[in-house]
């Protein structure tokens, strides 16, 4: 086997300058050319690095000590920043974070999707980029005998244990913790993972902002929970703000969170929460956004770019539990949606009837093939709106929206980079991308939400 030839080697100790971030948020830095990856260097500083790993063309490095910091740089205010994975940008101050994912979305829309002219405008951010998350699922270990709960250290599967989280609700670090305490009054172990044995798994809570109410989630390897009438009664006396406990069963040696079985133990099925005047029943494994504030922001922003006047039809793909729906169906005459998911269009039905919307319609299925259906029995859209997943849209389904030729399209990615790729596939069938906004949705972390308009070239 050929040796591999690059200017450094593991274990190698160097001098380098920072210059610039990957799309993770670690810094970069060449030696003749070769880029190291380095988490925690920012552009412009000068650090001395030890190689960590050395592959074909990049390696991976750790900082030994600065020569200059960069004036972007603050003092992490967690103090178990450096250990857990969560968080990958809180060494750097918020103005330069929002700087950092608008180069990002305008860098990426030009290497990939070849739109250098496309106006990107600075990215939307938060007055307060703290405490926002409204979910909080964290896995649960032993250690000298007692529970512990926290996040995975990155690239591990170790427990970094935590009290609090300074991107997570309050409310829900202090019912987590709680619960963490009454499970071990009781004598509950935790499962491992190497093992397979042991019961409780993961602590979900979820909380709504605007009730202030909040569900707690067990996630068990075993449908038997001892002591479950105590644990039930403990957490619902010392929080008032419970409303819902429910219990998953997940028996499979897998890192999925949720398991198939869930079952209410106590309270209510549902949790309410509200994006602006829209009321939304959360079940325990809805997919619901965990930034209901930007989320406001952002789909006010869709609801901008698709321009409805009250006469239009629109088409909701990947549409979830009904969320960007139900604010699209105020101002357009009909929205049908699609979701590959049945449990969340049986919430996307709940969640119209709740608010009273009559002009929208679910459907189960693939896009791809749920809206070619729709267009042979004559439902065609002005505007269709797409929210997909990380690998963005299924090619049928780009083949799709260009043969249906609406007016516009509406674009709501979470990856900048199958964004470019997308739009490149809907600029080349006759459609033109006018203007991309970012919004942060995720502070302090490398993630950057992006609304896209795209038009029908005339």
């Amino acid at each position: 086997m050929a040796k591999l030839e690059t200017p450094v080697k593991k274990n190698d100790i160097v001098d380098v300058v920072f210059e610039d971030l990957t799309s993770e948020g670690a810094g970069v830095a060449k030696v003749d050319g070769y880029p190291i990856f380095v988490p925690n260097g920012l552009p412009g500083e000068e650090a001395q690095i030890k190689v960590l790993k050395v592959k074909k063309s990049y390696g991976y490095g750790k900082i030994l000590e600065f020569y200059t910091k960069s004036p972007d740089r603050m003092e992490p205010p967690c103090s178990i920043y450096k250990q857990c994975g969560g968080c990958q940008l809180q060494h750097m101050t918020y103005e330069a974070q929002l700087k950092f994912k608008h180069k990002q979305v305008k860098e990426v829309l030009a290497r990939i999707g070849k739109l250098e002219d496309v106006i990107v405008h600075p990215v939307l951010g938060m007055s307060d980029p703290w405490k926002y998350r409204n979910k909080s699922q964290v896995p649960i270990g032993e250690r000298e005998g007692g529970l512990v709960a926290g996040f995975y250290q990155e690239r591990s599967h170790r427990i970094i244990n935590m009290d609090h989280c300074l991107i997570q609700a309050d409310e829900n670090d202090r019912v987590i913790q709680g619960v963490k305490r009454i499970a071990e009054k009781y004598g509950i172990k935790a499962y491992n993972e190497e093992t397979h044995t042991g019961t409780l798994r993961h602590i979900v809570a979820r909380y709504g902002r605007k009730t202030k109410d909040v569900m707690v989630v067990l996630i068990t390897r075993t449908e038997e929970l001892p002591n479950r009438k105590k644990i039930v009664e403990d957490i619902h006396k010392s929080f008032p703000e419970v409303k819902s406990i429910i219990q998953n069963i997940n028996p499979k040696r897998t890192n999925v969170i949720f398991g198939e079985q869930t079952k209410v133990l106590w309270g209510d099925e549902y949790l309410y929460d509200f994006i602006g005047d829209i009321k939304f029943a959360i079940s325990a494994r809805s997919f619901y956004q965990v930034n209901p504030e930007q989320t406001k922001v952002l789909y006010d922003k869709a609801l901008e770019y698709a321009n409805l006047s009250g006469e239009e039809t629109v088409i909701d793909a990947y549409c979830g539990i009904g969320t960007i729906s139900l604010f699209l169906a105020k101002k357009a005459k009909m929205v049908y949606g699609v979701e590959i998911v049945p449990e969340a269009i049986e919430d996307a039905n709940r969640n119209a009837k709740l608010n009273g919307t009559t002009n929208v319609g679910f459907a189960v299925g693939k896009a791809e093939e749920v809206i070619p259906a729709w267009h042979e029995q004559g439902i065609n859209a002005d505007v269709i709106v797409v929210d997909p997943p990380r690998k963005g849209c299924d090619s049928e389904l780009l083949n799709t929206i260009i043969a249906m030729k609406p007016k516009r399209v509406v674009y709501v990615s979470c990856n900048p980079a199958t964004l470019a790729r997308d739009l490149q596939i809907l600029d080349a069938g006759g459609f033109k991308t006018i203007e991309v906004q970012p919004v942060d949705m995720f502070p302090h972390t490398a993630h950057v939400e992006v609304c896209a308009l795209i038009e029908r070239s005339k």
